[in-house]
């Protein structure tokens, strides 16, 4: 029955991402358009409606912001160690270490596996990480970056405009909110079709190097959720992790490395072709990573009843 489970949760995503990848090895479609409408508009949306269509605490997600930085931060100082073992450059290794795929599988996963309920708090994850990644991964990456592009990011200010509503208690007007809604519904689809066009597009040079951070990333990223949620439950009051949060922890923390990490090192020169073998291969590493993650989440919270 488990297995039955597993199945019907992650087989719509690789499905998705395999038809993605067939029509971009076949037709070569020009995305690019489409992904900027999904990053501007679409993930927005998503956002904005995932944090303002309720009421929202925001102390109560300072537990989870906090490990979301510990596995953030964690995986990239392991990422910057083992690229001195590998005698690699740290800022090829480290980001795809620190930057996961919390957009387009993520935010899929989580809405999946245990429905609506867990939007609000994957888009808390998704923010962190974006967040990250826009300030420290760019400056890793270029150290005369500013630190003010980020609020030029739109994920970022529907973020901060779904939590000042949410935490406000206001009431968006309902015709507006399904609209937001229906527009949020685009992104998910659109970001797993996208991913395996990427994927196709990516091309293997450097796939050694690919299975050794395809390993250690989820590896470590569960590895240090396990080792957070575990010091969370020795506490008292607020600062314990509600047991659907540390579920998504654990997700968060096996999931592969973002596709934009390619995008950034193509951007900035930093050897974007062993990032994009990094990329691909942990995301094909994906298949028997995620199924191990949510075996674990079911011990801190069951799926949702199909």
């Amino acid at each position: 029955m488990l297995a039955q489970r597993l199945v019907e949760i992650l087989f719509p995503l690789f499905a998705l991402v395999a038809l993605g990848y067939v029509i971009g090895k076949r037709h070569r479609p020009e995305l690019s358009g489409a992904n900027r409408l999904n990053m501007d508009v679409f993930t927005p949306a998503l956002v904005f409606a995932a944090l303002a269509g309720r009421q929202v605490d925001v102390l109560a997600y300072l537990p989870l912001v906090l490990a979301a930085l510990v596995l953030v931060l964690g995986s990239g100082a392991l990422g910057w160690w083992l690229a001195h073992r590998l005698q690699e450059d740290p800022r090829t290794l480290a980001p795809p270490m620190m930057f996961n795929n919390c957009g387009n599988l993520g935010l899929p996963l989580a809405l999946l596996t245990f429905g609506e309920q867990a939007l609000a708090p994957m888009v808390v994850l998704f923010i962190v990480s974006n967040l990250l990644h826009f300030s420290l991964g760019v400056w890793l990456l270029d150290r005369r970056a500013r630190l003010s592009h980020l609020w030029r990011v739109p994920s970022v200010l529907a973020a901060v405009a779904g939590l000042a509503v949410g935490a406000a208690g206001w009431t968006v007007w309902p015709p507006l909110l399904t609209t937001l809604k229906m527009l949020g519904d685009i992104s998910i689809p659109l970001m797993l079709f996208g991913l395996g066009v990427r994927l196709a597009e990516t091309p293997i040079r450097a796939w050694r190097l690919g299975v050794i951070v395809a390993l250690a990333r989820p590896l470590s990223g569960m590895a240090l959720a396990a080792a957070m949620i575990g010091l969370y439950q020795l506490m008292d009051g607020a600062w314990r992790l509600e047991p659907l949060q540390a579920a998504l922890l654990l997700l968060f923390g096996a999931l592969p490395p973002a596709v934009l990490n390619y995008l950034f090192a193509e951007r900035y020169g930093q050897e974007p072709d062993k990032v994009a073998s990094i990329v691909l291969v942990g995301n094909l590493a994906s298949v028997a990573f995620l199924p191990l993650a949510l075996l674990s989440t079911n011990r801190t919270v069951r799926f949702r009843s199909t």
